[in-house]
């Protein structure tokens, strides 16, 4: 396959190295750097330029995030503010709401959380029960939500919420901008199998929202939804990479924003906190020659068709790229990335052998376990197997991503139900 962009591509990592000689300083915190970072467009390279952005395609914004990374810079702010809101708020918000939220995404001003997903409302999304009921200039929130990354650190919440319960439950959803620094608003974390709490449940007791700060309108919120589902599947998808990816948090609530930007990047993190910024095969194939188990035939084979799958991502990115129309892409990259994740986790564990039994489910077991193992990559793999049911779960379970590329890809005829036409508050619900 040839790459037809490479000359344009070339270009712009040139004037991105230019610029990032004239402007990374590690001794700058990094709200500042941040600050120069997403002003300039090199935050969000997608993005249209006329909102902070450089107008490429999303390989070439790949390219950018790795060539700041190999420079030795902190990269963009990480995070479903620059991930799902900002393209977002940019596809449907008003010129008033993008000048209100996109710039503070871009420079990591503010962090963002995603309030979708309820105890039940998971795979039927749209069966979502949490209220709002309009008061004057404002809406009033009552509900709970639960899988919410990020929800402990973020300052905004991309709130999917019931406004009508009087038409069919796809039509009576709203999408709002939501403030998570207010009464009313509790965050409870959830501890997840890998010693981590990245997940929380929110409770929203007469909480507050402005009635401007709704993304497309009152009862347009499905189809606001559906796109930052869009925007999530194709940037977790195979293929899809990382336009932000950092170990600096954004926000005002994790206060990342007034440290050193130096400390977060280069040879500060010791080897086994960089493997996330590594590809898991380069990590597996590294390691499998370190202990000797490169030799066994049965890896190297699975080390092969992992490099297999990982280019067919890429292929696939590099045709989107070029102008190919590829129906259900983003779902098809969905299932792919949970495939991917399946045959990393058993074939990290077998290469690391009885070490795999061991993890740090602490930060304080970190040093712990790397000097019993020998091995500091081991931690990654070990976090990365304990975490691999997830991605099959999150943004979509397979099932889902399949009944989709089924029904609106290849038209396959739809399940039989009336939820499309009856009234939300007349479906049967469970107790």
């Amino acid at each position: 396959m040839t790459d037809t962009t490479t000359a344009p591509a070339t270009d712009l990592l040139t004037e991105l190295k230019a610029w990032l000689a004239d402007n990374w300083d590690p001794d700058l915190t990094v709200g500042q750097w941040w600050e120069r970072l997403g002003s300039s467009g090199w935050a969000a390279p997608t993005w249209p330029v006329e909102w902070y952005g450089k107008g490429v395609t999303r390989a070439e914004a790949v390219a950018v995030a790795r060539a700041i990374h190999e420079a030795g810079a902190l990269g963009a702010p990480g995070g479903l503010g620059l991930l799902l809101a900002g393209p977002t708020i940019a596809t449907h918000g008003s010129e008033e709401q993008k000048q209100r939220y996109l710039r503070d995404i871009v420079t990591g001003q503010r962090a963002w959380c995603q309030l979708f997903s309820e105890p039940g409302a998971g795979s039927d999304l749209a069966g979502l029960g949490a209220r709002a009921e309009r008061d004057g200039d404002e809406w009033i929130v009552n509900g709970q939500k639960v899988w919410t990354s990020g929800g402990h650190v973020a300052d905004l919440g991309m709130l999917l919420v019931r406004t009508d319960v009087d038409v069919p439950k796809h039509q009576g959803i709203s999408y709002f901008a939501f403030d998570m620094h207010q009464p009313g608003v509790e965050v409870r974390p959830l501890r997840e199998m890998t010693g981590r709490a990245l997940f929380n449940e929110v409770f929203l007791t007469d909480a507050r929202v402005a009635t401007d700060a709704c993304i497309g309108g009152p009862g347009a919120g499905w189809a606001v939804a559906n796109t930052t589902l869009a925007f999530e599947r194709l940037g977790l998808g195979a293929g899809g990479g990382s336009e932000g990816a950092t170990a600096a948090t954004p926000g005002s609530v994790a206060g990342d924003l007034e440290r050193r930007a130096g400390d977060f990047v280069g040879d500060q993190q010791d080897r086994g906190e960089r493997v996330a910024n590594r590809p898991m095969e380069e990590v597996l194939i590294e390691l499998a020659r370190a202990n000797g188990s490169i030799h066994d035939a049965v890896i190297r084979q699975d080390l092969a068709r992992l490099h297999t799958r990982a280019e067919i991502g890429r292929f696939t990115t590099l045709r989107l790229k070029g102008g190919a129309d590829i129906p259900g892409a983003g779902n098809l990259a969905k299932l792919a990335m949970s495939d991917i994740l399946r045959l990393q986790r058993d074939l990290g564990l077998r290469i690391l052998g009885t070490a795999g039994t061991l993890h740090a489910y602490a930060a304080a077991d970190r040093a712990v376990v790397a000097k019993a193992t020998g091995r500091p990559a081991g931690l990654a793999i070990t976090e990365m197997a304990l975490f691999s049911p997830a991605p099959s779960i999150y943004g979509g379970t397979d099932q889902v991503q399949r009944n989709i590329l089924g029904e609106r890809v290849l038209g396959l005829p739809k399940e039989p139900s009336t939820d499309r036409v009856v009234a939300f508050r007349d479906l049967p619900r469970n107790g």
